[in-house]
């Protein structure tokens, strides 16, 4: 169960996080910002991509919208994001649940500098009813990311 590499993951690299369940539908961004009573921009987003042969994953703002071009620009390419099926075996989580934690390989992690915006950002944690609150430097430190510059100014 993904929720359990996840758990397992903040287990050994931040004891101190704790995966917060919710009964409530988290299904979509605003969904999950009220259950979890945040902004939608809190909410961090985990979207599986492919330029090319490369496969990663990109960590935004829930409301934030990519910027093609950006992405080209930084990733050498043009950007498609993955099928679900294709998520799943690539990183263990069901859509809905993809977080960088606890993942079944390894992966490049990119961290969209609109992360930045909030003190705290809630990406999901390996469930669709799940999410771990988490600053967003140590989010990217956690999971080695880097940071891009690869979205639209959040409207």
């Amino acid at each position: 169960m993904a929720i359990t590499a996840v758990r397992d993951f903040l287990a050994t690299h931040a004891p101190d996080l704790e995966i917060r369940e919710l009964n409530a539908d988290t299904s979509t961004v605003p969904n999950a910002a009220a259950a979890h009573g945040v902004e939608p921009g809190q909410i961090a987003k985990t979207l599986a991509f492919r330029v090319d042969e490369l496969r990663f994953l990109l960590v935004t703002r829930g409301d934030a919208r990519i910027a093609n071009r950006k992405m080209k620009a930084v990733f050498g390419g043009k950007p498609r994001l993955l099928d679900p099926e294709t998520v799943q075996d690539l990183t263990g989580h069901p859509v809905g649940g993809v977080c960088p934690f606890g993942l079944a390989g390894s992966l490049p992690v990119y961290c969209d500098i609109a992360l930045r915006d909030f003190p705290v950002v809630l990406p999901a944690a390996g469930a669709t009813h799940s999410a771990v609150a988490v600053a967003p430097q140590r989010l990217a430190d956690l999971v080695g990311a880097t940071w891009v510059d690869v979205c639209q100014p959040a409207e």
